[in-house]
């Protein structure tokens, strides 16, 4: 998955204590953290990301990558995928465990109801992340018959915000689509996600009523780091200003219970809104529930962090499960993050360096503080 292209997902519960805490109006800062210190020291696996292809249609605006047709990364041959996913012992797959495809687009891929298959064979269940171009009625029935359950669609603003921010005429159209198949289906966890900027910002009222009209019942925003395409694109950023008003605005529609589920993206600590725009405190699960396999076989937790520096191993030369148990040190320990702007904040321990997202580069900085836009 590109850098940017997505914030992390939404599909699945990232533990199984994750119920319990949902369940709970408020959660008291300190027992959350020893909830998050016990999830840590168990780590268990229960989501994991398989960057499938790096092939895409788009050309968008904020990507952290350079994703084209003619990528240069070959897909990743699933049997190569398959014998990673068969290292983990069957008595160490949690009964809700999912494998995401994601890219690129993977629906670019033509082995994609035989990988989907392939998945359920072996329990687990899979979902995917798509920019909804290739969806249709027809791909909706192949990927339900492969056993997907979970899917995620991409809309980034009204008409011509979105096809601005993809960079392809015609993309909203076949992203609302797309969104009113997977929103029209009983049987899928399905969600529509948001990049929010400048441009689209003002638009949010009106789109979450489509959403709604469309009978989405999942909504998530999320707002953009400073990398790739998207670092010296101005548009891409939200002022504190703006950042408070999207805040507010989340905040809004949760009070007001909306009948559908609308929620801030698990990208960060924002100290007086926690518990006001998402369901759960702030809790960056990569390498704590979450593991990713990218195109050239390393070993990562969420694909949208620094491979290059926080990459753990790779599936070609390691055991892919023996790395998970053994390896993820940074993720586990977080205290190399108290650095720079993080070393002496009052809400180090409610945040520990925010999510790994931010940390790109061999800085010893936070690439952006949620918290301190809240203030």
């Amino acid at each position: 998955m590109p850098n940017n292209a997505k914030s992390c997902t939404p599909h699945a519960r990232k533990s199984a204590n994750d119920d319990y805490i949902c369940k709970k109006k408020t959660v008291n800062p300190f027992l959350f953290r020893l909830f998050r210190n016990n999830e840590t020291k168990v780590h268990e696996l229960n989501y994991l990301f398989w960057e499938c292809t790096t092939r895409c249609n788009f050309h968008c605006r904020h990507c952290g990558s350079d994703c084209s047709i003619l990528s240069k990364e070959r897909d990743m041959p699933l049997a190569d995928f398959l014998n990673a996913l068969d290292t983990i012992p069957a008595d160490h797959r949690p009964r809700d465990f999912s494998v995401v495809l994601t890219g690129g687009e993977p629906l670019m891929r033509p082995d994609i109801e035989t990988a989907g298959k392939e998945i359920r064979k072996r329990g687990f269940g899979w979902g995917m992340v798509s920019n909804g171009w290739f969806y249709d009625e027809k791909k909706h029935a192949s990927l339900m018959a492969a056993g997907m359950g979970a899917i995620t669609i991409s809309l980034d603003g009204l008409e011509d915000s979105h096809d601005w921010m993809r960079g392809m005429p015609g993309s909203y159209k076949h992203a609302l689509k797309a969104i009113s198949i997977i929103a029209k289906e009983p049987r899928l966890n399905a969600d529509v996600v948001t990049c929010v900027n400048k441009r689209n910002l003002s638009e949010l009222p009106q789109i979450c009523d489509l959403l709604t009209g469309l009978g989405v019942k999942q909504w998530r925003l999320f707002t953009i780091i400073p990398i790739g395409r998207a670092a010296s694109d101005p548009d891409m950023h939200l002022s504190d200003q703006e950042f408070v008003r999207l805040m507010d605005f989340i905040q809004s529609k949760r009070s007001a219970k909306w009948p559908m589920n609308v929620t801030f993206s698990c990208e960060g600590y924002l100290g007086r809104y926690e518990e006001k725009v998402r369901q759960v405190r702030y809790f960056c699960h990569a390498g704590v529930n979450i593991a990713s396999i990218l195109i050239d076989g390393r070993i990562c937790a969420c694909p949208n962090i620094d491979r290059d520096r926080f990459s753990q191993g790779s599936i070609y030369q390691d055991n892919f499960y023996r790395v998970w148990e053994t390896r993820f040190q940074p993720f586990r320990d977080r205290s190399w993050a108290r650095t720079g702007k993080c070393e002496k904040c009052k809400q180090w321990r409610n945040c520990l360096g925010n999510g790994m997202h931010n940390w790109h580069g061999l800085s010893d900085e936070v690439l952006q503080c949620h918290y301190a836009k809240t203030l």
